[in-house]
């Protein structure tokens, strides 16, 4: 469920802040972190995606996960728009990543293939990354320029 009114959300990203312990013994324990979610929307579809906000959840992020959702994912929430570039140890998954702006336009996309340090970078600065299974964006016609809609996207322009 999201929170529309701004206290709501703050209340909801507060607990996320509580479960930094939580990213920090997945990463020690080679476990598949579990964060709170938001819904975010794709034009008609919705995406189910956990949250990571702290460097530590970050780091983990979809490592040691053995299987996701066609609609889930992980959307990373960075301080502010800064470029932004991932890789793929320890995750197990291949993923596509969505690299998205302030408003929710998608700047760029990339595939990754498992288990690899290969650097795949924003072509501009960002502040949220969207990771999901390899494919969804293709498979729904969503390329560089499509927008996303949620919360997050709806707070960081105001």
């Amino acid at each position: 469920m999201i929170y529309v009114k701004t206290v709501g959300l703050a209340v909801r990203f507060t607990a996320i802040g509580l479960l930094v312990l939580n990213a920090s013994c997945a990463w020690a324990q080679g476990q598949p972190q579990s964060l709170p979610t938001v819904t975010l929307h794709a034009g008609m579809h919705n995406i189910r995606a956990q949250v990571a906000m702290t460097p530590d959840q970050h780091q983990v992020g979809l490592m040691f996960r053995k299987d996701m959702p066609s609609h889930e994912g992980m959307l990373f929430i960075f301080d502010r728009a800064t470029p932004q570039c991932f890789w793929m140890r320890n995750t197990l998954l291949p993923l596509t990543i969505a690299f998205v702006r302030d408003d929710g336009v998608i700047t760029n996309l990339d595939d990754m293939q498992p288990m690899t340090e290969d650097s795949h970078c924003s072509s501009e600065p960002v502040r949220y990354v969207l990771e999901m299974n390899v494919g969804w964006f293709a498979k729904r016609g969503f390329k560089a320029g499509a927008r996303l809609t949620g919360a997050p996207f709806t707070l960081a322009i105001k």
